[in-house]
């Protein structure tokens, strides 16, 4: 139930300030949500373009191609309206943002998995150690740590593109901000939503920021170049 309040724009936002909260909190869940799937489907899809061969390669490499030249907005109306699921906005946004991350994390990982020296894979194998192992225990925590800076802007991207999620009727942030200017009371307060929305991903995307690169400082590669 949206408040009603008098001319004031400002006091009409602060009266339904619960009411954008309520998408805040559907703007940093699904961002959370995107991320993980992005990394669980990114990150094995990274390591088989780059050290797989044959079939399996190929596909992943089309697979990638195909997320990363469609549109989000068409991802999502995809999972939501044309697959036969019964599931939520929530879950089709989930899918939507996450694989389409999940296409784009997996070129982060990649050039990071490039990056580490062909050496480091020989000389694991010479102590003993499978080509599976090797990739598990010496090339990918090194990766990871060296993947950090286009991480950051992946996550960006992501933060900002969960306002997509307006297309299939989620109510995060954007889609709340939008009910509200379309109420009697708020029609007059356009500006002033959008600017509020406006500074909520700026601060989101500043804390988000500030805080890999700490993460960053904390896992650089003493004497590397993992920043």
């Amino acid at each position: 139930m949206l408040a009603q309040t008098g001319p004031d724009p400002w006091e009409f936002i602060y009266a339904n300030s619960g009411f954008l909260f309520e998408g805040l909190v559907f703007t940093l869940a699904l961002t959370a949500t995107s991320i993980v799937l992005g990394f669980v489907v990114g990150l094995p899809a990274a390591v088989v373009e780059t050290y797989g061969d044959g079939l399996g390669r190929r596909l992943v490499e089309r697979v990638g191609v195909l997320f990363r030249g469609t549109p989000i907005v068409i991802l999502l109306a995809v999972f939501y309206f044309v697959f036969p699921l019964n599931i939520t906005t929530f879950v089709a946004a989930t899918l939507g943002l996450g694989l389409r991350s999940a296409a784009y994390q997996s070129q982060i990982f990649r050039g990071s998995l490039q990056s580490v020296s062909g050496g480091q894979m020989e000389a694991a194998r010479a102590v003993g150690l499978t080509k599976r192992e090797a990739i598990r225990r010496v090339t990918v925590p090194q990766a990871l740590r060296r993947a950090i800076p286009g991480f950051q802007n992946e996550f960006t991207i992501v933060l900002k593109d969960t306002s997509v999620a307006y297309a299939i009727g989620l109510g995060e942030l954007l889609t709340n901000g939008t009910q509200l200017y379309l109420t009697e009371d708020g029609n007059t307060a356009v500006l002033e939503i959008f600017l509020v929305i406006s500074a909520v991903y700026f601060v989101l995307t500043m804390v988000a920021n500030r805080s890999l690169d700490f993460v960053g400082r904390v896992f650089a590669i003493p004497g590397g170049d993992a920043r």
